[in-house]
């Protein structure tokens, strides 16, 4: 990436979709996705780029939600395999947080190629990625149903960064707690879950592996005030009304 001036304006993002490119040729991701992130980038635009105060709060709530947990997953598709996988080793480690391959677009050979290319990365155990493991969610429609049944068939508390809106509603009807990384407030992924962080995941997951550190010692109980203080839909309506803002104070620049 030497090729990127670093005074580009544009810099962060230019690193951002090389990755994605470098990752589209490791077999990581599809083309599909490639498409799905220039949707995301547009949202972060309106953000400016930069991770705002809801999120901050919503990280906050995520972190206790993922430390009140018994078995929590952390699902990992391409995008987020190319994007962060070094974050994906800190927060497993950090955070007790097992790592499971789940694809909508699914693939033996790409969850191989995804598991590998984690573990070269740091993460210890990628499950996912077995066949003889593999189990059927029947409340999930997409081939996401295809899941392990050591990871997110018994998981309490689901992590599922740059979703899809009906996996994330069928884990919820399943009883499962769901945090979601989304830059998109409006999606049907970000109104589902229990916490959603509005932000670039390139910017949340370490704000998020960091609170998780920060918090790991806090007794249970403020864990649970944490939770019980933060309205996701809320959160969701202050991101959009501040969105809102900064358009109109764009269109008048």
């Amino acid at each position: 990436m030497d090729y990127i001036q670093p005074d580009h304006p544009r810099a962060e993002s230019l690193k951002i979709r090389k990755k994605l490119a470098e990752g589209f040729k490791k077999g990581l991701v599809t083309p599909e996705g490639l498409s799905a992130h220039g949707r995301g980038e547009a949202f972060d635009y309106i953000l400016g780029e930069k991770t705002p105060e809801q999120a901050k709060k919503a990280i906050k709530a995520g972190a206790a939600e993922i430390l009140l947990a018994d078995e929590p997953v952390f699902s990992v598709n391409g995008n987020v395999a190319a994007l962060v996988p070094e974050e994906i080793a800190k927060i497993n480690e950090k955070g007790g947080i097992q790592v499971e391959v789940n694809l909508f677009h699914e693939s033996e050979d790409r969850k191989r190629k995804i598991g590998k290319y984690l573990k070269e990365k740091g993460v210890e155990k990628v499950l996912g990625t077995e066949i003889e493991y593999l189990t059927d969610i029947s409340e999930i429609q997409s081939q996401r149903r295809k899941v392990d049944e050591r990871g997110i068939k018994r998981a309490d508390t689901v992590i599922i960064p740059l979703e899809d809106g009906d996996r994330a509603k069928a884990l919820k009807k399943l009883g499962k707690r769901t945090i979601t990384i989304d830059l998109n407030p409006l999606s049907r992924t970000a109104k589902a879950a229990d916490v959603t962080i509005v932000d670039n995941i390139i910017r949340a997951l370490p704000l998020l592996t960091e609170k998780i550190d920060k918090l790991c010692q806090t007794p249970s109980k403020k864990l649970e005030k944490i939770l019980a203080d933060f309205d996701n839909k809320r959160n969701l309506n202050l991101t959009i009304q501040s969105m809102l803002n900064r358009l109109e104070k764009l269109s008048e620049n």
